[in-house]
């Protein structure tokens, strides 16, 4: 970097940081696309950075790795990026995944932030581990979105269903909605311990499910990992028999692969939008529903970033749709596909956020999964 630039970036540091500290209450219409980035209820806060010229190096720093959703998420990136609209905004994209260490994550943020990228998008492997390097950034003038599974610290955008109410309202109501009695024994598979999203999403499941005192919960751990899955929900049946229905964050062919081995009776199932789950549910017939979180959270992330850099502003906090599909409403080619892989993501992206946010199998399939 010559040292016109170090002086410039400092510059754009400096305002950078006195704009983010100084971001201030507004209505959802003064944001940037707000039938897309809508402000979560109850949220007015309003992120605003100074402007600067692109194109941008952005950088996506990915946690946990072997996750087909995440696989499916940085395809997605890549694949958005790809189109020529969006290349032009675009002078370098670098994707890092670093597991499921913390420290390794945070070490990989500051680095792009030493190494002058514009902005990172990031999902967070601890909800509350992030403060001091979202301290740094904003000094160093490097804007941060966290997204799917966000930080709780308010300085940066969040990306995000809501998910209680995505586990809650409509997941496990739908589950209960199919139950023939509102008793019995539920089954929770849970995702990863230590997650925003876990954390969110089981609070979101327990407001619903400690309406009905006659029903009990076992809950057990699948990580969001399909053979996880599987394997705790087999253990769990070879313990309990048998469940009246079963609530699964991800990783939910494994319910199915589990409750088809063992040659359970059809109970109501919640699930993800996985390929392969939602085949299973349709083509046995099972009761339940699939519920998405779209791994085009992560260009939506990236958009969110180059629309900061571009001046716009955006809620601190934003919440994106929720698709969901029940059983009986599942339909080939389109709520599942007989010639895509299990690990598919059914639900591609945020039609609300733009044509651009929609992708085809073939356009994903043409991404790799790897880092770059």
């Amino acid at each position: 970097m010559t040292t016109k630039n170090r002086v410039r970036r400092c510059i754009l540091w400096t305002a950078a940081a006195v704009a983010l500290s100084a971001a201030l209450p507004a209505a959802a219409s003064d944001t940037h696309m707000p039938e897309c980035y809508t402000p979560a209820a109850g949220s007015e806060r309003v992120i605003r950075v100074e402007p600067r010229r692109g194109p941008y190096r952005i950088a996506v720093a990915n946690g946990h790795t072997g996750i087909p959703w995440r696989m499916q998420m940085i395809r997605s990136v890549k694949a958005w990026a790809a189109k020529p609209e969006n290349a032009a905004d675009i002078a370098e994209l670098k994707i890092v995944s670093t597991g499921a260490d913390v420290a390794a994550q945070i070490a990989a943020i500051d680095n792009f932030i030493q190494a002058g990228y514009d902005a990172v998008a990031f999902i967070a492997v601890n909800p509350k581990a992030f403060d001091a390097v979202i301290r740094r950034a904003r000094t160093a003038g490097t804007v941060l979105v966290s997204f799917d599974n966000p930080v709780d610290n308010p300085d940066v955008v969040r990306i995000t269903p809501e998910w209680m109410e995505f586990e809650g309202a409509i997941k496990t109501r739908a589950v209960l909605d199919q139950m023939p009695r509102k008793a019995g024994t539920v089954l929770e598979v849970r995702g990863i311990p230590g997650n925003s999203t876990d954390r969110d999403r089981h609070a979101g499941f327990r407001q619903v499910i400690d309406e009905h005192p006659e029903i009990r919960v076992v809950e057990v751990v699948g990580n969001w990992d399909t053979g996880t899955v599987q394997k705790v929900v087999s253990d769990a049946l070879a313990v309990h028999g048998r469940f009246d229905a079963v609530v699964c964050q991800h990783g939910c062919r494994g319910v199915t692969n589990a409750l088809l081995a063992a040659g359970h009776p059809k109970v109501p199932v919640g699930g993800d939008a996985e390929n392969g789950f939602v085949r299973a549910l349709a083509e046995n017939g099972i009761p339940g529903i699939s519920v998405s979180t779209s791994p085009g959270q992560g260009p939506v992330a990236v958009r969110a970033a180059i629309a900061l850099l571009k001046g716009e502003s955006l809620p601190a906090l934003v919440n994106l749709p929720t698709p969901h599909v029940r059983t009986a409403d599942m339909k080939p080619g389109v709520n599942y596909f007989p010639d895509m892989p299990d690990t598919y993501e059914t639900v591609s992206g945020y039609a609300a956020c733009g044509p651009d946010m929609v992708f085809t199998p073939d356009e994903l399939m043409r991404q790799s999964a790897d880092g770059n």
